[in-house]
C-alpha cells in the first residue's frame, strides 16, 4: 500500500495532472458559485473532456470540478444569502450577516480555509478506510453484487423522504432506461425500436449529460433573464488582509465537524446538505460564544464548510469500493470511472491502482490550489453571477452537444442527449431522481449471473436470502425503505398536535 500511496503522489504532482486540477478547481468554483449550477452540472458537463484524457489526468480534472463547486457555493451564501449549491445553505446564516456587517472577505477567507481542512479530513478517510473496505468486497458473489444494486436503489429512492412513492418511481424509470439495449442472457434487442444506435444501450456519457445537465439548462432558460445582483455585495466588501492565523482560526471544529462530514458522506443518501446543518450544530456546541451564532460570526462558517467539505472523501468510499453512488455526484463520477475502464471494488486499489491513488491525491492537490485560489479570488468568482442564465446556458449548451458528439461521433448520441434532458426536465418538475440509471445495468447483469448459477429464478432467490451478506443488505435497504416513511408520519402527528 505504501508503494501505491507514494506512487499516486508523485503522479498527481505531474505538470499536466497539476494543469487538471487547477483547471477542474476553477471551473468547480465557479459552477458553484452561480446558483442554480452544481458540482453534478459540472462533472456531466467535462466528462467528455476527460475521455480525451489519459484515465488518471481526467479523473483528477473531475476531482477538481467536484472539490471547487463543494466550496463554490459558499460564495454566493455569503454575499447574498443565495446558496450556489444546496450543501451551503447554512454557511449563508453567519456568513451573509458578516458580508452585512462589512466583513465578507474574512467570512470568504475563512470559508476557503474551513472548506480546505475539510476536504483534507475526507481525503484522509478515503486513503485509509477505502483500500480496507475494498478488500472486505472480495467476499461479495454475484449475489451480493445484485443486493448492494437494491440497496443503492432503496437509497435513491429514500432520498426522496416527503415523497417516497416518487423515489421508487425513480428507481423504476432508471431500472427501464438501464434495459435498453441486447439482452444479457438471451441477447435479443430490447426497447430499441428498430435503432441500431441504441443495441448496446444508451451511452453512459450522453445520457448522464442529457439527464443532469440539459434538464438544469431548460430549468435555466425557463426562466429567462434570471440572474444575481452582486453589485452592491460587492461594494460592501472589506479590506481586510489575510494573516497566518486566517489559515487555521478553529481546529478542533475543522477536525470534529470535518470527521461529522465523512460519517455522512459514507452513508448512503445523507449528503452535504445534512452534513453542513449538523457541522453548524457541532460547531455551536464546540464554540465558546454560542450565543454569537447567527449573528455573524465566523465559526458559524467554519463548521458548515468543513463538514460539507468532509463529504466529498467519505461518499467516494461506498462508490469506489462497494459501487454505491450515494448522491447524484457519485453517480456521475461512477458514470465516469466505468467510461474509463475501472468498475468500482478491490480492483480499483490493486490491478488499477495507478489511476486510483493519483485521483484520491487529486483531491488533495484540488484542496491546496482552492484554498489559493478561492482567497485570492472571490471577488472575481463571485461576478460569473452578473451573467445572465439565458446566456450562460447558451454556452454550456454548445459545450454538452459537441461533448457528446466527440465521444462516438455520433448525431444519434446527440439526438439521446437531448431526448434525455426533456425526461429529465419533466421528471425534475416532478421531484423525481434518476440516479438510479447507474445501477440498472449491474443490478439485472448480477441477477442474471445468479440466475444461470443456481439454475433458475427461485434458486437466485434461494440463494440470495440466505447469505450472510445479503441478509444484512435487505435489512438495510428495508431499514431505508422504512424510515423515509415513519418519519413523515412523526412530523404529520406532531403537527396535529401542535394544531
Amino acid at each position: 500500500m505504501l508503494s501505491n500511496i507514494i506512487m499516486g503522489l508523485t503522479t498527481a504532482f505531474l505538470p499536466m495532472n497539476l494543469l487538471a486540477a487547477l483547471g477542474g478547481t476553477v471551473l468547480g468554483i465557479c459552477f458553484g458559485a452561480m446558483p442554480g449550477l452544481s458540482a453534478t452540472m459540472g462533472i456531466a458537463v467535462l466528462i467528455p473532456v476527460s475521455y480525451g484524457m489519459s484515465p488518471a489526468t481526467g479523473l483528477i480534472l473531475l476531482a477538481g470540478v467536484y472539490v471547487g463547486a463543494t466550496y463554490g457555493g459558499s460564495i454566493s451564501a455569503i454575499l447574498v444569502n443565495t446558496p450556489g449549491t444546496p450543501s451551503a445553505a447554512a454557511t449563508g446564516w453567519d456568513g451573509h450577516a458578516m458580508a452585512l456587517n462589512g466583513h465578507g472577505t474574512e467570512a470568504l477567507i475563512e470559508s476557503a480555509t474551513a472548506s480546505f481542512w475539510g476536504t483534507i479530513i475526507g481525503f484522509i478517510a478515503l486513503l485509509t478506510i477505502a483500500p480496507a473496505l475494498a478488500n472486505f468486497s472480495l467476499k461479495f458473489s454475484t449475489q451480493e453484487t445484485v443486493m448492494l444494486a437494491v440497496f443503492g436503489l432503496t437509497i435513491i429512492a429514500s432520498l426522496s423522504s416527503k415523497h417516497i412513492l416518487k423515489g421508487i418511481m425513480g428507481g423504476v424509470i432508471g431500472l427501464l432506461l438501464g434495459c435498453v439495449g441486447m439482452d444479457p442472457q438471451y441477447g435479443f434487442a430490447r426497447f430499441t425500436f428498430g435503432q441500431m444506435s441504441l443495441v448496446s444501450g444508451l451511452p453512459t456519457v450522453p445520457t448522464l449529460i442529457g439527464l443532469y445537465s440539459i434538464s438544469q439548462l431548460l430549468g435555466m432558460i425557463v426562466k429567462k433573464n434570471a440572474t444575481v445582483n452582486m453589485d452592491d455585495a460587492l461594494a460592501a466588501k472589506d479590506n481586510y488582509k489575510i494573516k497566518l492565523r486566517d489559515l487555521c482560526c478553529y481546529p478542533i471544529t475543522y477536525l470534529w465537524c470535518g470527521i461529522v462530514g465523512v460519517i455522512i458522506g459514507i452513508i448512503p443518501g445523507a449528503g452535504g446538505s445534512i452534513a453542513a446543518f449538523m457541522g453548524y450544530d457541532q460547531a455551536k456546541r464546540l464554540s465558546k460564544h454560542p450565543e454569537k451564532f447567527g449573528t455573524g460570526w465566523r465559526e458559524g462558517v467554519a463548521g458548515p464548510e468543513s463538514a460539507n467539505n468532509g463529504v466529498i472523501g467519505g461518499a467516494l468510499i461506498p462508490m469506489m469500493t462497494l459501487g454505491i453512488p450515494g448522491n447524484a455526484v457519485t453517480a456521475i463520477l461512477m458514470g465516469a470511472l466505468m467510461l474509463h475502464g475501472l468498475t468500482p471494488g478491490n480492483d480499483l486499489f490493486t490491478v488499477k491502482a495507478d489511476i486510483t491513488y493519483p485521483f484520491i491525491f487529486g483531491l488533495a492537490v484540488s484542496a491546496f490550489i482552492m484554498v489559493v485560489v478561492g482567497v485570492l479570488g472571490a471577488r472575481q468568482f463571485a461576478k460569473v453571477n452578473r451573467i445572465p442564465q439565458n446566456f450562460l446556458a447558451s454556452g454550456i449548451l454548445v459545450l454538452t452537444v459537441l461533448g457528446a458528439f466527440s465521444c462516438n461521433n455520433s448525431y444519434a448520441d446527440v439526438i439521446i442527449m437531448l431526448a434525455c434532458g426533456i425526461l429529465g426536465y419533466v421528471l425534475k418538475q416532478q421531484k423525481i431522481d434518476l440516479s438510479a440509471v447507474v445501477l440498472g445495468p449491474l443490478a439485472e447483469r448480477g441477477m442474471v449471473r445468479t440466475m444461470i448459477m443456481e439454475g433458475g429464478f427461485g434458486g437466485a432467490i434461494a440463494s440470495i436470502v440466505t447469505r450472510p451478506i445479503c441478509i444484512v443488505l435487505i435489512i438495510m435497504s428495508a431499514f431505508f425503505l422504512v424510515l423515509p416513511i415513519y418519519n413523515a408520519r412523526k412530523e404529520a402527528k406532531a403537527k396535529r398536535a401542535a394544531n
